[in-house]
């Protein structure tokens, strides 16, 4: 799995689509090179609890995306997961599940012509 590091490579992706989900929101965008393997980025803000909160939900969405993405990641496409506080408590099957239907929702929304998703 590649990874999202810049600061100008979040902000980026924040400029494209994005679908809301009770653990998380997914943002994506589509890069202009083709053939490259999907990146991802998390985030979470300081507003959700301080750094052991956040590195919990941190760690849970980048297992979620190990676990489930090598399908539904469309390639070429960055993808940014801002953490809820709800990715605490939220069963991990659950969050595997937002995670699936969320990129599928983005990819028929991008087949479609479709502007932000939100």
């Amino acid at each position: 799995m590649d990874r999202l590091k810049r600061r100008s490579e979040f902000r980026a992706v924040g400029r494209g689509r994005r679908i809301s989900r009770p653990g998380f929101v997914l943002q994506a965008l589509r890069a202009t090179e083709t053939g490259r393997e999907p990146r991802f980025g998390f985030t979470v803000t300081k507003k959700i609890g301080n750094a052991v909160v956040r590195n919990r939900i941190r760690r849970r969405l980048r297992e979620v995306v190990r676990l489930s993405a090598a399908g539904g990641a469309s390639e070429s496409t960055d993808y940014v997961l801002i953490g809820r506080r709800a990715a605490l408590r939220l069963p991990f099957d659950r969050l595997v599940d937002d995670l699936s239907s969320g990129m599928a929702a983005l990819s028929q929304n991008e087949a479609a012509g479709g502007g932000s998703g939100a």
